[in-house]
């Protein structure tokens, strides 16, 4: 599969799971902008992943719950290449751990924050430029937490839900635009992270970030044009 001449922006491009994604994009032959949170993040990127110092690769530090700065960058890249055709949103994070009575409003207002709202203000700066593109794909990374009862989740699982709402909102709302939003799924992804805070687990029946990775490179391709509102479970065998 080619994406040759696509212009994609990846959020949460320097994690474990969206460096697999960055790396996959631009084998496609995509050209990939990120925001990141801190300097130096996308040299560590490039190094971590061996990726060449030639690779069609840019980005800069953008704070994903500020609407302005976010804006501010879609529009550079779309300014800067002609466009946008691609968005993956696989920025957030985890937290919990304990029941609903004894969580914070503080900690459901982060996972609120860097869960559901980094991808609604990305959803929001990217239409537009889809849009005008004449079409294109955007995935949302949500979880299998979000549909599946579990203690202790609540937060989490609350922010990740709402994710999977929007994807069908954007889905319905994009439909004749020619806009796919598609959402994928994962359980436990295995990542150094998280083999360190489970040392005792089976990591073979984790899902990699690199297949996760090809999954969503199908989504954003020519192939499936006709898939759109689909919630795409990646579980692995966990």
């Amino acid at each position: 599969m080619t994406l040759s001449g696509n212009i994609a922006i990846v959020t949460g491009g320097t994690g474990a799971l969206g460096s697999a994604i960055v790396k996959a994009l631009l084998e496609a032959g995509a050209i990939v902008a990120l925001p990141y949170r801190s300097d130096g993040a996308l040299d560590e990127l490039r190094t971590q992943e061996n990726i060449a110092p030639g690779a069609p690769l840019s980005g800069a530090a953008v704070d994903l719950t500020d609407p302005d700065g976010v804006r501010a960058f879609y529009d550079r890249v779309a300014q800067d290449h002609g466009g946008i055709d691609i968005v993956i949103n696989a920025a957030g994070g985890f937290g919990g751990g304990d029941p609903v009575h004894k969580t914070s409003w503080d900690l459901w207002q982060q996972q609120l924050d860097i869960n559901l709202k980094t991808t609604v203000l990305s959803c929001q700066a990217a239409i537009p430029h889809l849009i005008e593109r004449g079409g294109g794909s955007i995935v949302n990374v949500s979880t299998r937490t979000a549909t599946q009862p579990g203690a202790n989740l609540a937060a989490y699982a609350a922010s990740k839900r709402a994710v999977l709402q929007l994807t069908d909102a954007l889905a319905a709302e994009l439909r004749a635009q020619d806009i796919t939003v598609n959402a994928v799924l994962p359980s436990v992804i295995d990542t150094p992270a998280n083999r360190k805070s489970n040392p005792n687990a089976n990591y073979s029946a984790w899902a990699k970030p690199g297949a996760i990775a090809r999954v969503i490179l199908f989504l954003v391709g020519p192939d499936a044009r006709i898939i759109s509102g689909a919630h795409v479970p990646v579980y692995g065998k966990a």
